[in-house]
């Protein structure tokens, strides 16, 4: 069998590829079972698009692209790949970082940490392999 680009989602040869991605979790593909789950999963979005809307009617066009600009260079600082990340700077940026969340105590099954070799882990990283 001969594997097709795009035909495949979950990995080259149509199985799930535990080392780099985790394990599979069937609760992260259902859909929301309640119209609110849907806007409590973008709730962090739809409130900055709030925030930049505001922001541009008080300050100028500027102002929501320069914070778009520093939100992308804090998305970009993280640890090496095997490491979970805070984004601490990500978090100073929105205002977030004195908030104690339900994320913050318990953790969110979707952000979980992974565990594999670092050094392959770190090579497909770079796409070295």
């Amino acid at each position: 069998i001969v594997p097709v680009a795009g035909l495949c989602p979950q990995g080259s040869y149509g199985i799930q590829d535990s080392l780099r991605s985790g394990f599979t979790s069937v609760k992260n593909e259902l859909l929301p079972s309640h119209p609110l789950e849907l806007s409590e999963k973008n709730f962090v979005l739809n409130q900055d698009k709030m925030n930049f809307s505001t922001l541009r009617n008080i300050q100028g066009l500027h102002a929501p692209l320069k914070l778009q600009m520093e939100y992308r260079a804090a998305r970009q600082i993280q640890r090496l790949p095997f490491l979970q990340s805070s984004n601490l700077a990500l978090d100073t940026l929105r205002g977030s970082d004195d908030t104690i969340g339900f994320e913050d105590i318990l953790s969110d099954p979707a952000q979980s940490e992974t565990m594999g070799e670092p050094h392959m882990m770190v090579e497909y990283k770079l796409g070295l392999l």
